[in-house]
């Protein structure tokens, strides 16, 4: 067996391993694997193997890595934590946009907090009925080179239906006098010390984000892991945050992520009818999702059932719950 480094950056990157083992090949010549391992909990990691590694650096907010990898192709890694991947990330995208427009009745404008990578808003460009995309994400250098190495986003970067701004989602909601059909948090995860928390919590929906939306406007976030085993990390208090700001209807959807929608009206749309209306208002195929997909989502396991049943938690400011992991303010403490 070959030797195996072990190499940690210094700002809080996950590990690389490079592994020399000899690796058979047409010229059966040595090479060497670089491995991405990420720390998923205390007791738990995970590793895949590299290509190489494109970008690498910290910005004032995050720690950013943007790795090719053999099996996933292009991988946007933030504070330590894989945020989407090239070959699946449709799925993750696909469920955070399309149910939410296709329950509202006729979604013309749209608010993104976050979403940097720019895959959020090729989803939502995707439905004819949006004349406008706000795009708000706090980190240039994200957006930056995400623009560059994540080409399947191009055509939405040159929407001009776009505008894209680089601030604190928070502050460009308060300063802005419109609403907006539909708000999307296509935020990184709560980590302790990372620079997005703050928009998951009870204050933010009530006295920010929902005076923001229209009268059928809906809410809809990512809401972190909601496995049998992650559920009770984040998503269940966030859940029942937003049933503490939005009434009547919060529903959840889980497929190993978690995704939370919230209105104050009632969602008229019927499972039945989800097919139909991405054929009228969606341009192209989606990839994942559909009816029955919807459907399969919504309808969580016993375990997370009752959980988001039983939760009391509230998340707010000073009772946040974090996900493992640190962001770049928590070492700067």
């Amino acid at each position: 067996m070959g030797e195996v480094v072990e190499i940690m950056f210094g700002n809080g990157f996950p590990e690389i391993h490079k592994d020399t083992t000899p690796i058979q090949t047409l010229h059966s010549n040595q090479q060497e694997c670089h491995w991405y391992e990420e720390t998923i909990d205390d007791d738990l990691k995970w590793s895949f193997a590299l290509n190489s590694v494109l970008h690498k650096g910290t910005s004032e907010y995050q720690d950013i890595a943007l790795l090719d990898t053999k099996r996933f192709g292009k991988v946007l890694v933030i504070d330590g934590k894989m945020q989407s991947a090239e070959r699946d990330e449709f799925i993750y995208h696909e469920c955070l946009i399309h149910p939410a427009l296709l329950c509202h009745p006729n979604p013309k404008t749209v608010f993104i907090m976050g979403g940097g990578e720019g895959s959020a808003a090729r989803e939502i460009l995707k439905h004819k009925t949006i004349e406008k995309v706000v795009m708000c994400d706090i980190d240039q250098e994200v957006v930056d080179f995400c623009r560059r190495f994540l080409t399947v986003n191009s055509d939405a970067f040159c929407n001009k239906k776009l505008e894209l701004v680089i601030k604190d989602a928070k502050a460009e909601l308060e300063k802005r006098e419109e609403k907006f059909d539909i708000i999307v948090g296509d935020l990184a995860d709560p980590v302790e010390g990372g620079p997005c928390y703050q928009l998951y919590t009870k204050s933010f929906y009530q006295n920010t984000l929902r005076p923001k939306l229209t009268p059928n406007g809906i809410f809809v976030t990512q809401a972190g892991p909601a496995g049998i085993f992650t559920h009770k990390e984040v998503f269940t208090s966030i859940y029942n945050t937003l049933k503490q700001v939005f009434k009547p209807h919060v529903p959840s959807f889980a497929d190993t992520w978690g995704w939370v929608m919230a209105s104050d009206q009632e969602f008229e749309v019927e499972v039945n009818e989800m097919d139909q209306r991405i054929e009228e208002r969606v341009k192209g195929e989606l990839m994942y999702l559909n009816a029955p997909s919807f459907l399969s989502a919504a309808t969580l396991n016993k375990t997370i059932s009752l959980a988001l049943e039983k939760e009391t938690e509230v998340y707010s400011e000073e009772n946040a719950r974090f996900i493992h992991g640190h962001g770049v303010a928590y070492r700067h403490t």
